[in-house]
């Protein structure tokens, strides 16, 4: 090992403590990311050894640059898909797509409550990302439930649910969109063999903790939800609302049927969603102007997190690096030695671990780590590949930082880290181990 790549791995590995340590160090892991970005690819460019013999300087910067957009263009695709995706779902929310939730919500029964959060978080989180999904079902909590030790357990419930369901859903997941993206999985594939395992790890936490909940809510205190005047009428309101979630559950389908990247998909949709709205101010001619120019996509589009979108970034970019340098091969080799190539165990420790750290760079660890084979359990929808897509999803919840779900939620309700570990973090990972019990079930005693 050359003391470049040295430099490299020591590099990456402090900038990745200071990113699982965020909450203490109060740095923004955007930065972080970007500056291990900039080291790993700078210190690249002093490691001859990466470029053939007898190549000038102006040909090693030459080709070192073509590597570097390479990766760029293949990072790129992910962020564009994020990027459409995030400001599709603020559209809607901006238009008061979301207020029908609570009116499904609404029962006087505790027990009765949290299997209706349950089940709407579970498969809402599976269209939007599951980040979107907890803000969503805690404002419509804190119009539901006035006891907050109440709505702790509630809120806890949400955090499960909505890492649940977008762990079998193509576009539910950060993780499950980067491993979709590059092929790794199919979107039928995805939902056909996750599906049960992801329902059993949010049915058997609910059943626990619904264990803990009797009688019935306080009477509703008559709030009702709040529309914006934004200058639409209700029918167009509704039509934004269809045109954003459907062209969401759309982009798999259109993707399947062109086969083109999935972020050409949800492009279409932003563009569509867009095209509807300027229609829509359009014929209101000077009655559009003022404050509803607020809620047009073209002003949404500046108030989306930029700096989530760079985190992603220099993570990828800088894991990209690592792949490059061949480090991540030989680690996906030494652990195929140390666990016998045993998939399972191998991704229920990756779960684990991305109860602590960020999933997103050990998925594109993984990524780089073991390359797509032609049959066998990495290929395309091999059996590797979903439990990465199930473990890393799911294994989020066993800590309240583990998933940028948990962190949102511990910052709405104030839930602390002590509290979460003691009284979900078990109820968590019996869920977790159940759904991957499920799924060696399905794959080794049913053989689906």
């Amino acid at each position: 090992m050359s003391t470049i790549t040295l430099a490299i791995i020591i590099v990456f590995v402090i900038g990745y403590m200071c990113i699982a340590l965020e909450t203490l160090t109060k740095v923004n892991k955007a930065a972080i990311a970007l500056l291990m970005l900039v080291a790993c690819w700078t210190l690249y460019m002093f490691d001859p050894g990466n470029f053939p013999a007898g190549i000038t300087s102006s040909g090693i910067a030459s080709v070192a640059g073509g590597v570097i957009e390479g990766h760029l263009g293949s990072t790129a695709t992910t962020l564009f898909f994020l990027m459409g995706a995030m400001t599709i779902v603020e559209t809607v929310d901006q238009y008061g797509g979301f207020n029908f939730v609570r009116n499904m919500l609404k029962t006087q029964s505790k027990r009765g409550l949290l299997w209706r959060i349950t089940i709407m978080t579970f498969f809402l989180s599976a269209i939007l990302d599951n980040m979107t999904t907890a803000i969503v079902m805690v404002m419509i909590l804190r119009k539901l439930v006035s006891d907050h030790k109440d709505r702790l357990i509630y809120a806890s419930l949400v955090i499960i649910a909505a890492n649940s369901g977008g762990a079998f859903s193509p576009i539910g997941d950060v993780t499950t969109i980067m491993l979709w993206n590059k092929s790794l999985v199919t979107a039928a594939g995805v939902i056909k063999e996750l599906f049960i395992p992801s329902l059993v790890s949010i049915a058997i936490p609910a059943y626990i903790l619904s264990l803990s909940l009797k009688g019935n809510l306080a009477a509703d205190t008559g709030e009702s939800t709040e529309i914006v005047n934004n200058g639409l009428t209700e029918s167009q309101r509704k039509i934004v609302f269809w045109v954003g979630v459907g062209g969401l559950i759309f982009v798999p389908i259109f993707k399947s049927i062109t086969h083109v990247p999935p972020f050409v998909g949800i492009l279409l949709v932003l563009g569509a969603l867009w095209l509807v709205t300027e229609l829509f101010y359009r014929s209101q001619g000077e009655h559009a102007e003022g404050s509803s120019t607020q809620k047009r996509i073209s002003n949404i589009i500046s108030r989306i997190d930029m700096s989530t979108i760079l985190f992603f970034l220099g993570i990828l970019m800088a894991v990209s690096c690592l792949q490059e340098i061949g480090v991540l091969a030989t680690l996906g080799e030494g652990l195929n030695d140390i666990f016998d190539g045993n998939h399972y165990l191998i991704t229920g420790i990756i779960g684990v671990l991305s109860s602590i750290i960020d999933n997103v760079p050990l998925v594109a660890g993984c990524m780089g780590m073991y390359p797509l084979a032609e049959v066998g359990d990495m290929a395309q929808d091999g059996i590797f590949w979903q439990l990465l897509a199930y473990c890393a999803g799911v294994g989020g919840s066993m800590l309240i930082i583990g998933s940028a779900a948990g962190v949102v939620v511990m910052g709405l309700e104030k839930i602390t880290f002590g509290w979460y570990m003691k009284r979900i973090t078990w109820i968590a990972f019996v869920g977790y181990v159940a759904g991957i019990l499920v799924y060696w079930v399905e794959k080794s005693v049913l053989g689906l």
